[in-house]
């Protein structure tokens, strides 16, 4: 099972394996105080969709298409979660302040999919 979590509401750590997987660290959070199984910056998408993406609605679907080819194209990034959600809950940790539209969002429904695939 995969979750997506907004790092700023993350009141207490729950059951499975939490993953950081933004690029940058999340603003004002203390890296001690955020319970990490891993900091997974090179599953997040490139400085270059990023901030050509910049959280713009109408864009979603576009960012969605590029960002998933560039996951296709790096499946070292994204496996160790993979195999992590095939064995338990995985939460994906994000700080954008869109909760429906971002890459957290994003590479849950990629790993989704592959999990139906499988």
């Amino acid at each position: 099972m995969i979750r997506v979590e907004r790092v700023y509401d993350l009141k207490q750590r729950g059951a499975g394996a939490y993953f950081l997987v933004d690029r940058l660290w999340p603003r004002g959070v203390k890296k001690e105080a955020l319970p990490l199984d891993g900091w997974l910056k090179d599953v997040a998408p490139s400085d270059k969709l990023r901030t050509w993406f910049a959280h713009d609605p109408k864009k979603w679907a576009e960012f969605q298409r590029r960002y998933f080819a560039e996951l296709d194209r790096n499946p070292e990034a994204w496996r160790p979660l993979l195999e992590a959600a095939r064995s338990g809950t995985v939460t994906l940790l994000f700080g954008a302040k869109d909760v429906e539209r971002n890459n957290a969002v994003a590479l849950k429904s990629y790993l989704d999919a592959k999990l139906r695939e499988a």
